[in-house]
């Protein structure tokens, strides 16, 4: 009997992490089968497999503790893959030839399905001499749009799309322009991008004091700290981007302070790691533990909770065993250290059974207390690892007991630490978790609110049917069957309706007992002015925060699905075109019909003899036209082969259906190290660009779109909007449904679990 509690957990599990054969043929029969093939693979490298097993299952019942995707989806399949998430990758050398090695090394890893982190500020400023060739320099920027080239070509393990993190320092001399790349909505798509901001940085800051940009010892120029700080503001005030990392306040309370400097984090944040550093991560689902939810007398079972963190720290232990690593650098690395990151989600979800509303004091001080029991209990089963398998192999009990993360921690732990070692140089961190809370039944994410308590999912059957799914959060859900359609109590808050600095406040309760760090996203109101923006980041610094991370909505990356919600609890609707119905996409690509409208466009291209002719063929849906397939033809047998392999690529793409303008974007941003051509007036970069500028022609053309082909004047979306009229923002590049949200540091969609952050 299945263990599911909604429609779209059983969709990604069978989807993400369950294991098939070759030919899509299930091996995994039920998520129990999945449940045993990763507690058999976890307890194969205990000297006893049989005693460990039963355990090991037993936590990951019901979904009460979560390993990361990675895990769950390849523990136990034989596969070459890692089970590590993210990986930062060297420190990148000053010199052409090195800088190509890792990016060598980067395709290496993002091959075998891990994100990646780079500290770009090793690399010369522009303008900088090149001894010897006598040239200028590039730039970190010039290479960073290299890395985001190969990102593009690289589909990691599990069909998803790599991730990468960049950081510059606050110092160096190219940092202005770093902080402004995003505003070109087309460049460096593939990154998430953070400052790493000092101390003396944040001491001259608030001082208005000069600050000075320099590279190798050479100051390049000053400028004042303030008026550099409010460019990063600025700046993710339009885009979102960049981050902030507080880089000294992460290497002081850094446990292994005495043994690697940090200078990057894994693609989401919630791990700072040094040179070829892993982040190897799962989650608590505090949702599952409360007792007598909702009831008079709610509480945290935290007996259980203190059992299952002791089980999970012995797993995600024996993960770095059993896992493969894409570089022998990596292996050596976790194995030295055996940094885990464990965490939990469902908080938010926890403390409404609990009675307690998100962002409150007494939220946070609950937050603290219960992070705290996480964080001792990791501690003491490393401990007891220790006594058993040994500690780690750097460990130093003097220099790590000095460290700062240690200063808090309390004192029966230190001494237990000092007699026998620990095993794991770091235990607590907290990660995205879109996608595994929808499959553990859409409990809140990580530490973040609830998003939304309920909306509805259509989907396009290939019969031409519709099917209709309510995705409810898992504490809202609970409600219903303990209290009937009763109102929703006030302290019942979500996304969308949280203060700023209520996000601040949670989040720093909760960094106060995590040794790594947190990836979480602080939602702001569209209309929020700069100066309260700029005091959610002074917030952060203020109260301990190693980071912060906002999303406004805003003209680039688009505006979170925005969610009407009354206490009733009524499913979100959407209006098309006047039309009340729900985005849809479709769970399989449709039939094709025996007749099709469409139209042919001729397109001559300066460096080839023949045209090029190009055949869009469009499908009724609800009543709109939307491209269906696509044929590219050539007399140049030149272009022959890759002429049917786009046309085969693209028309898949639009089969599948959902918003597919990204194909068009993908197309126009391909540049031919040849030259391009000038058409029309205008600069065209590649004959791929130009075949995409006529495919978004057409859908100008019919409806599609809306612009004036050949240069998009308004986003795809524009005329989708939900009933309050805000904007919607981009399509999930996997489902096409309008649901991304920009969730623990990362574009996150709501309805099929696609993460950037792989």
């Amino acid at each position: 009997m299945s263990r599911f509690t909604t429609p779209i957990a059983e969709q990604i599990w069978d989807m993400k992490y369950r294991f098939k054969q070759a030919d899509g043929t299930p091996i995994d029969q039920t998520v129990e089968d999945s449940w045993t093939r990763i507690a058999g693979a976890l307890a194969s490298v205990e000297k006893d497999p049989k005693a460990w097993e039963p355990k090991f299952y037993n936590a990951l019942e019901d979904f009460k503790y979560l390993p990361a995707g990675r895990i769950t989806a390849g523990a136990g399949t034989a596969r070459s893959v890692t089970l590590f998430n993210c990986f930062v990758m060297g420190t990148v050398p000053d010199s052409m030839g090195g800088i190509f090695d890792m990016l060598k090394e980067a395709a290496l890893t993002m091959q075998q399905g891990g994100g990646i982190g780079y500290d770009f500020s090793t690399i010369r400023p522009k303008g900088a001499l090149v001894e010897g060739v006598a040239a200028d320099a590039s730039g970190p920027l010039s290479f960073m749009d290299v890395w985001d080239a190969m990102c593009r070509t690289i589909m990691s393990a599990g069909s998803r799309r790599g991730a990468m993190m960049a950081t510059m320092r606050c110092d160096h001399p190219d940092v202005e322009d770093f902080i402004t790349a995003k505003s070109d909505a087309a460049r460096l798509r593939m990154f998430n991008m953070s400052v790493l901001i000092t101390d003396p940085f944040m001491d001259a800051v608030k001082a208005d004091k000069p600050w000075d940009l320099v590279f190798n010892g050479e100051t390049y120029r000053t400028v004042q700290a303030r008026e550099l700080w409010d460019a990063i503001m600025q700046s993710t005030y339009d885009y979102a981007e960049p981050g902030v990392i507080f880089i000294d306040r992460i290497n002081k309370a850094n446990n292994l302070s005495y043994c690697e400097t940090i200078a990057a984090t894994n693609p989401c944040g919630e791990q700072p790691l040094p040179p070829y550093g892993a982040c190897l991560l799962g989650s608590i689902n505090m949702a599952r533990l409360v007792k007598d939810p909702f009831g008079d007398a709610s509480a945290m079972d935290e007996d259980l909770m203190i059992d299952l963190v002791a089980t999970a720290v012995r797993m995600m232990d024996n993960v770095v065993d059993a896992s493969r690593f894409p570089l022998e650098q990596q292996a050596q690395e976790a194995a030295a250290k055996r940094r885990i990151g464990l965490g939990v989600t469902g908080l938010a979800d926890a403390l409404l059974m609990v009675g307690l509303r998100y962002g409150s004091e007494e939220a946070a001080a609950q937050t603290d207390k219960w992070m705290h029991a996480i964080a001792r209990a990791a501690y003491l089963a490393s401990v007891d690892l220790a006594k058993e398998k040994g500690a780690f192999p750097l460990f130093d009990a003097d220099k790590f007991l000095a460290s700062g993360a240690m200063q808090d921690m309390d004192e029966d732990v230190r001494d237990a630490i000092r007699e026998h070692g620990i095993r794991n140089a770091l235990l607590t961190s907290i990660a995205p978790t879109g996608t595994i809370s929808l499959y553990a039944g859409n409990v809140s994410s990580g530490i973040e609110p609830v998003f939304a308590y309920a909306y509805t999912r259509k989907v396009l059957q290939k019969d031409g049917s519709r099917t209709e799914e309510e995705v409810v959060d898992y504490a809202v859900q609970l409600w219903r069957e303990l209290k009937g359609d009763t109102a929703l109590p006030d302290y019942f808050v979500n996304a969308q309706t949280l203060a700023p600095l209520d996000h601040v406040r949670m989040q720093a309760a909760a960094q106060k007992w995590i040794d790594s760090s947190i990836s979480k996203t602080i939602n702001c109101p569209e209309d929020i002015s700069f100066d309260d923006f700029k005091e959610v980041y002074m917030a952060a610094w203020d109260q301990g925060c190693k980071g912060c991370t906002t999303y406004r909505p805003n003209d680039v990356t688009g505006s979170v699905l925005s969610v009407s919600e009354e206490k009733s609890e009524a499913p979100v609707q959407v209006a098309t075109d006047g039309e009340t119905s729900e985005i849809v996409y479709l769970a399989e690509p449709l039939d094709r019909p025996q007749e099709l409208d469409g139209a042919t466009y001729k397109l001559k291209w300066p460096d080839s003899e023949h045209a090029i002719y190009i055949t869009i063929n469009d499908l009724i849906v609800a009543g709109h036209r939307r491209p269906f397939e696509v044929f590219i033809n050539s007399k140049n047998m030149e272009h022959f082969a890759w002429t049917v392999a786009l046309t085969r690529m693209i028309s898949a793409v639009f089969r599948r259906g959902g918003d597919v303008s990204f194909v068009v974007e993908e197309l126009k941003a391909v540049f031919d190290p040849r030259g391009g051509a000038w058409m029309q007036g205008k600069y065209v970069p590649s004959i791929l660009a130009a075949i995409g500028g006529v495919i978004e022609k057409h859908m100008v053309a019919t409806g599609f779109l809306a612009g004036e082909g050949m240069g998009l004047k308004s986003d795809p979306q524009a005329d989708v909007v939900p009933l309050n009229s805000a904007p919607k923002g981009k399509a999930c590049s996997s489902c096409g449904d309008y649901d991304l949200r920009m969730v623990e540091g990362c574009m996150t969609c709501g309805s099929c679990g696609y993460s950037k952050c792989g």
